[in-house]
């Protein structure tokens, strides 16, 4: 291979990371595709739910012309993310497991995969950029802020983050479509994956009565009348407004109910109407921190998201023992606890840094 640099590509089966292969080799990498297989699960046709992503990481390995493997780590999924994920919703809190995949799996078993084929670098098509300065590695936010992804990234180390590849960081997403079009790769127009990894597009609940059986309980409003009946707390999320199955419900005031509150304990789903000020917090308590980049000052502004799809807010951030004490700005709704708020800041003139992550542990209303 003479002096090329090898590099171990996660490979999805999706568009993004097929053209994150295509322009590592067009930049004269050697490059290997790995295809990580985190979950084993059969459809109500009884197919293996990876098996077709597989077979389009092969086809566009082979258009590429570049080595490919297939890894398992259901398993280390399994002990790593999907326990927590259970655990947390037993405990009527709504984890992010996708955030805990990349710091357990995506940079962390594969990762070593990758050093064990004497890989000097591995890339995924997240969409965000990787800086090295002064022996420092800065994760920013991508070009394309509709489909940046450093959100997911908050809980990577420097270790995890050091030679790590992000091709689309300067790219716009029709623009990668354009570029796998280009190449002849059958995912050009393959559908963008939603929902949580391992669940995609099922109903969620369906999904977690599966693993956690329901057990219902009363809906009260907060005087405590009983207005209906839940499937259980742990399939709610603050602020939900639908499957709430109340639309008829005498006294109301015509608004919808949302979910203002959920008491585990004693298993009763809590409600209210209208757009009030009940959902509204002026603050948080996180727990569970990682920096990837730690400010000099125990106190400092800086913007911060409490849920992937959200603009930067603007906040100020104490940091307290192992904790987060963040004070926002303006007020917020439905901070959800286990959910990860992210912190960022400037970086030179047009980019902004990923700081680092904490699990929501707590919304302060006043």
């Amino acid at each position: 291979m003479g002096n090329k640099k090898t590099v171990v590509v996660g490979m999805s089966g999706g568009v993004d990371s097929s053209v994150a292969a295509a322009l590592l080799k067009e930049q004269g990498y050697n490059v290997i595709g790995l295809f990580m297989n985190n979950w084993e699960e059969k459809d109500e046709n009884g197919c293996c739910t990876s098996a077709s992503d597989w077979e389009d990481v092969k086809r566009v390995c082979t258009t590429l012309d570049i080595p490919y493997y297939s890894v398992n780590f259901a398993q280390d999924y399994l002990d790593r993310v999907f326990a927590y994920f259970l655990d947390e919703y037993s405990r009527g809190r709504t984890p992010n497991p996708d955030v805990l995949c990349n710091r357990e799996i995506k940079f962390g078993p594969f990762k070593e995969f990758a050093a064990k084929l004497n890989a000097d670098y591995i890339a995924t098509g997240h969409y965000c950029k990787a800086v090295e300065q002064d022996g420092t590695v800065h994760l920013l936010k991508a070009k394309d802020l509709n489909k940046d992804q450093s959100y997911f990234l908050n809980q990577l180390s420097q270790e995890q983050l050091s030679n790590v590849l992000f091709p689309l960081g300067d790219l716009e997403k029709p623009d990668v479509r354009k570029i796998a079009e280009k190449y002849g790769l059958v995912t050009y127009d393959k559908k963008d994956s939603t929902g949580i990894c391992f669940i995609g597009e099922k109903r969620f609940k369906k999904f977690l009565q599966n693993y956690l059986p329901a057990k219902p309980g009363k809906i009260k409003d907060l005087d405590g009348n009983i207005l209906g009946e839940h499937d259980g707390v742990m399939f709610y999320t603050l602020g939900q407004r639908r499957g709430l199955n109340l639309g008829g419900v005498a006294g109301g005031n015509g608004n919808r109910w949302f979910v203002i509150d959920k008491d585990i304990k004693n298993n009763v789903l809590y409600v209210s109407q209208g757009e009030d000020d009940k959902l509204f917090s002026v603050g948080l308590v996180a727990d569970k921190v990682n920096w990837i980049n730690k400010p000099q000052s125990n106190k400092f502004e800086c913007y911060a998201k409490f849920r992937y799809r959200q603009p930067d807010q603007r906040v100020t951030v104490e940091i307290v023992g192992d904790k987060w004490h963040i004070t926002f700005a303006e007020k917020q709704r439905a901070i959800t606890p286990g959910q990860y708020v992210v912190l960022y800041k400037d970086f030179g003139d047009a980019d902004r840094e990923c700081l680092g992550g904490a699990v929501i542990e707590k919304a302060i209303f006043n």
